[in-house]
């Protein structure tokens, strides 16, 4: 396939610019006047400026030039980088068109190990990150960050695509997780719907009572789809619907780290930036550059195998008086992170590990006699 057919080039004044020796832009290959090699390549950066998910769209189109002008800026993480910036995707001639071409694009870069961060358009374009998964023949589990549940009936595309996740077919979705939705946005028959399908959401009130909660969600996901509408205002007034309250800027980087040191993470998405909200030094640009960073300083900071017979990691075995009468658990020597056995069914659609994240408060749960909400859940998707 010839992925440059795909691009537009970074816009020539950003790659003209004279930046520090030890700036982001120095250490990563781009698509200027030459579209770059990917062999050896690790993590591809991918502007979207698709906007025909909203009617509030007129500035969408220079959201991937605005963040990459904050993102070049910022100094050289810690790890060895193999960073690539293809450019922006070009458009469809449709909506579903661009869909159809972030989907193809997503599939070839993780194919070849190479993980995809887009950044820019409206947040229903994590529909074409999702699809990307679709030929890899595997059941995904995807965490979504946002304000509202973009669930709704009828309305424009970004305010019922998550529904299209969940009711494409083939369903290959195994689990999906929302985080930070704030209670006065989201319907509560929407609540219900998730409930109902064992699917896991954390309200914005939840979320801080106990963020560290959060991380066994997130590692958990194959995709992470951010929309900064989820950031307050005040640290990100760069939507169309950004909102007073919501989570800091801090906690975004922190959530984006997360998604970073997950181990079986292959893509991720951050939507919904419109320069014509933010304000005179587009702050919001420079939150989602500094949120793309912290992925990246995440992701060259892995250290678990996921190899649980190995030597790396300690088995804990929790007996109950109740069925099932063992819960397994296990503790990286690396990373300190936990998790626990679900027995497997003999029904899978697709292969699929039985083993998945926890916290270390449920291993505390189970020794006290009680089976993990956690575990429970994935019981029943699994049936």
């Amino acid at each position: 396939m010839n992925l440059k057919t795909f691009f537009d080039p970074v816009p020539e004044f950003l790659c003209n610019q004279k930046y520090t020796h030890n700036s982001f832009f120095n250490y990563i290959h781009y698509y200027g006047e030459e579209f770059p090699d990917i062999k050896g390549v690790q993590i591809a950066l991918i502007g979207l400026k698709e906007a025909r998910g909203i009617k509030k769209n007129d500035s969408i189109d220079r959201a991937p030039m605005e963040i990459r002008e904050k993102l070049y800026q910022l100094k050289k993480g810690h790890g060895l980088y193999k960073i690539v910036d293809l450019g922006d995707l070009k458009l469809g001639e449709t909506r579903e068109a661009s869909i159809e071409l972030m989907k193809t694009v997503g599939e070839f870069l993780m194919r070849k190990q190479i993980l995809p961060i887009f950044f820019g358009g409206t947040h229903d374009m994590d529909f074409g990150q999702y699809l990307a998964y679709e030929g890899l023949k595997k059941l995904v589990s995807m965490v979504t960050v946002d304000a509202k549940l973009d669930m709704e009936d009828e309305g424009e595309a970004h305010e019922i695509h998550a529904q299209d996740i969940i009711l494409h077919q083939p369903n290959f979705l195994f689990n999906y997780s929302h985080l930070a939705y704030q209670s006065f946005l989201v319907d509560q028959d929407l609540i219900n719907v998730l409930e109902k399908l064992h699917f896991e959401h954390l309200r914005l009130g939840s979320l801080r009572h106990n963020f560290k909660e959060s991380e066994p969600i997130i590692r958990n996901a194959d995709l992470l789809s951010f929309d900064i509408s989820a950031i307050n205002s005040s640290d990100a007034p760069g939507a169309a619907d950004a909102q007073p309250f919501g989570l800091s800027g801090e906690e975004a980087c922190q959530i984006c780290r997360f998604a970073g040191m997950n181990e079986k993470l292959s893509s991720l998405g951050i939507y919904g930036y419109q320069p014509y909200y933010d304000d005179s030094r587009n702050k919001t640009a420079a939150v989602i550059a500094t949120m793309i960073w912290y992925f990246i300083e995440g992701f060259y900071d892995r250290k678990d195998s996921l190899s649980f017979k190995g030597t790396d990691y300690i088995k804990y075995t929790v007996s109950l008086d109740t069925k099932p009468s063992i819960l397994v658990f296990y503790k990286s020597k690396r990373s300190d992170k936990w998790w626990m056995e679900i027995p497997q069914n003999e029904n899978e659609k697709y292969d699929r590990s039985s083993i998945i994240p926890c916290s270390y408060q449920d291993y505390q749960m189970a020794q006290s006699g009680e089976i993990p909400e956690r575990w429970i859940n994935a019981q029943l998707k699994m049936m």
